[in-house]
């Protein structure tokens, strides 16, 4: 585990996103299993639908099998990047806000996407993780939305929820993104196949790119 850790570091906090395009070894995305009676696994086409617009859209070379990991198990750390969603509760154990805290430390990045009613939770549950730490509001001028794509108005709102603005938050460790966390946005809604939620083209357009840029941002800072 300890040679799987220094890859993961490797990949994302010691080379370039450019050699990562140009890995013949497929990585793949994690989805993240957490306890509390939540649904984690909402979205099913989501991660699949996202890794296949990245290989098209940033050369990367994701495999369309995403793996679905638990918080406090130590395969955790064979992820370059996670991703958690879901629509209710959310609680980690010390033992999980551990691990998770030692997975983010060491260069792995969390992407959490409120699938509508997770926000109270959620935040607790971070807050576990980094309790040093608050949730910092990302301006729309954060390289996270001027990747390949532009997103002058910051995040893109897909669904409508509660109507409120699409919000980006993120935590940081010594100066680095270690999670970026999508609100009244539903990003990974928009990455689902298009029959699931009927979005237009234009709304899922936006989602891919959006969760494209969270990725390039993920692997080139």
């Amino acid at each position: 585990m300890k040679n799987t850790l220094l890859a993961i570091i490797a990949l994302i906090g010691l080379i370039s996103f450019t050699t990562v395009q140009q890995n013949t070894t497929a990585l793949k995305m994690g989805l993240l299993k957490y306890n509390g009676g939540g649904d984690w696994y909402s979205n099913p086409t989501a991660l699949p639908n996202l890794a296949a617009f990245c290989n098209d859209e940033l050369g990367t070379n994701f495999n369309r099998d995403y793996g679905t990991v638990e918080v406090g198990n130590a395969a955790l750390f064979d992820y370059a990047f996670l991703h958690m969603t879901g629509h209710g509760n959310v609680v980690f154990s010390d033992f999980e806000a551990e691990n998770l805290r030692n997975y983010l430390i060491a260069g792995g990045f969390l992407h959490i996407d409120d699938n509508y009613g997770m926000d109270p939770y959620v935040r607790a549950a971070m807050k576990k993780v980094f309790p040093e730490q608050e949730f910092i509001e990302l301006p729309f001028e954060h390289p996270i939305y001027h990747q390949k794509f532009n997103f002058k108005n910051g995040l893109p709102k897909i669904h409508k929820h509660d109507d409120k603005p699409a919000q980006g938050f993120g935590l940081f460790h010594e100066g680095r993104l270690v999670t970026f966390y999508s609100y009244e946005s539903d990003l990974g809604d928009g990455w689902e196949d298009q029959e699931v939620h009927k979005d237009t083209p234009a709304a899922r357009r936006n989602a891919l790119q959006m969760g494209a840029n969270i990725i390039q941002f993920a692997f080139e800072q």
